[in-house]
């Protein structure tokens, strides 16, 4: 049968499909729109497997806190351009997986595609936003924190290509809003710092004896006694926490402080027991997502 114009462009407005593929579908379906509507769904998982060896490092981070306070989510989707991940249906798409993130709390990005949303499931909308967009687009890495009594607190740097999530413990309920406000501060120095962990504690041995070596190796070059070269990769080990070990660095907006020194002040001034929890720093270009 002859498919008109209003016919594709009609399919083209619902379903952001081109023109040719409007068309194609159509004719396929014999002008039967549900029908051509599932070939297009169709053609986006193919498009999605044909895309998939393709890179996405661009896209966006989406942190923030919800619950009063009590819980925060931080979620990473990805695409291939920055175009894209400025365009309106990416960033719908985008708020959506953070939505779901927050209303489910699902335990993996394989569980979350599983999940629906308004009756249709997310791994079929990740189909159907790559066929329109025409890009490779993924859900990276999300997770999701809650405390009984403490703060979470979200910050995206501009451009959202960088979020950090902190969490802190033992807040007073009247100094809560004074806590959000220092946790803030504290994500703004993870975004900027890079800290790898929060304590020194967290620290794996495996990558401390390699700094130790390191250490001696070049104390050692640098013609430095045998006897003292325990002692020179230990003085340098603290270094290595200062910049490394988020509640050791230096304040960036003071010098003259650490981030721990933040907490004291905070706890001396409102008689509590404040401790941070953790923290989850998001950036576009990391290695390692998992």
């Amino acid at each position: 049968m002859a498919i008109s114009a209003a016919q594709v462009k009609e399919l083209r407005e619902k379903t952001g499909a081109g023109m040719m593929d409007c068309k194609k579908a159509l004719t396929e379906a014999d002008g039967d729109f549900e029908k051509a509507i599932e070939i297009l769904r169709k053609k986006g998982a193919s498009v999605a497997a044909k895309r998939a060896e393709r890179s996405a490092n661009e896209g966006v981070v989406i942190a923030d806190s919800f619950n009063g306070g009590k819980s925060g989510a931080i979620v990473e989707v990805n695409c291939e351009t920055d175009f894209v991940a400025k365009s309106d249906d990416f960033i719908k798409f985008s708020q959506m997986i953070y939505d779901v993130v927050v209303s489910e709390k699902p335990n993996s990005v394989d569980e979350l595609m599983e999940l629906a949303n308004d009756g249709k499931k997310l791994a079929d909308s990740l189909n159907d936003v790559v066929a329109k967009i025409g890009e490779k687009i993924e859900v990276s890495r999300f997770r999701v924190e809650e405390t009984e009594n403490g703060v979470v607190t979200g910050y995206i740097h501009h451009g959202s290509k960088l979020g950090v999530l902190v969490v802190a413990e033992n807040a007073k309920e009247e100094s809560k809003n004074d806590l959000s406000d220092l946790l803030k501060d504290i994500a703004m120095q993870a975004a900027a710092m890079k800290p790898g962990f929060l304590y020194r504690e967290e620290v794996p041995q495996d990558t401390l004896n390699k700094e130790i070596e390191i250490y001696k190796e070049v104390a050692r070059k640098e013609g430095k006694p045998e006897q003292i070269l325990e002692k020179i990769a230990q003085g340098k080990l603290n270094k290595y926490f200062e910049e490394n070990c988020l509640f050791e660095q230096v304040y960036v907006k003071d010098n003259s402080k650490k981030v721990s020194d933040l907490i004291k002040e905070f706890n001396a001034k409102n008689g509590s027991e404040v401790k941070l929890k953790l923290f989850h720093r998001f950036h576009l270009s990391d290695e390692n997502k998992k």
